[in-house]
């Protein structure tokens, strides 16, 4: 839960400037989607884009908390979406809005995502709550298409490198 009713605001007021239909019809600057199959190895091409692309935007320090993230996201439309109506891919969106980064899962089911109370012995139930751990803040929108986009915020700090 974001603590910081200011923070809440900031992440509400960016996804909805944002517009979720607009930015996955692709071609935007400091944008990157990616569509991905209703299958186990889309984790690792998300994360791996999602590594690269920070990586590319000087954005090192963010790439493993955002890729951990992208990770549970991406579990989820996959557990999920896989059987909803008009069944199409996953797509995920990462789009550099400075000083932030959003990063967004959209699938085709109209299922609200519910953190639930993590469960830290069974495998299952934590994937909300490791979002909203690593991530400014997190949340979800309707896509005029049916489905949704879950995302999370995160706050990139400038100039800071690898090694620095």
């Amino acid at each position: 839960m974001v603590e910081d009713p200011l923070a809440t605001a900031d992440c509400l007021q960016i996804t909805r400037e944002v517009g979720f239909d607009h930015l996955l019809k692709g071609g935007k600057p400091n944008t990157t989607a990616c569509p991905l199959p209703f299958q186990a190895d889309s984790v690792k091409t998300a994360r791996d884009v999602t590594r690269s692309t920070l990586r590319g935007w000087g954005l090192h320090e963010l790439s493993d908390d955002a890729a951990l993230v992208v990770s549970e996201l991406v579990t989820n439309a996959v557990r999920y979406a896989m059987y909803a109506a008009g069944r199409r891919e996953i797509e995920l969106l990462l789009m550099r809005v400075s000083p932030h980064v959003l990063l967004a899962v959209a699938d085709p089911s109209d299922e609200v995502p519910r953190r639930k109370e993590p469960d830290f012995i069974s495998e299952n139930g934590r994937g909300l709550y490791i979002v909203e751990t690593y991530s400014q803040c997190w949340g979800w929108d309707p896509l005029d298409r049916g489905g949704k986009a879950v995302w999370a915020l995160f706050r990139a700090e400038e100039g800071r490198t690898e090694e620095g």
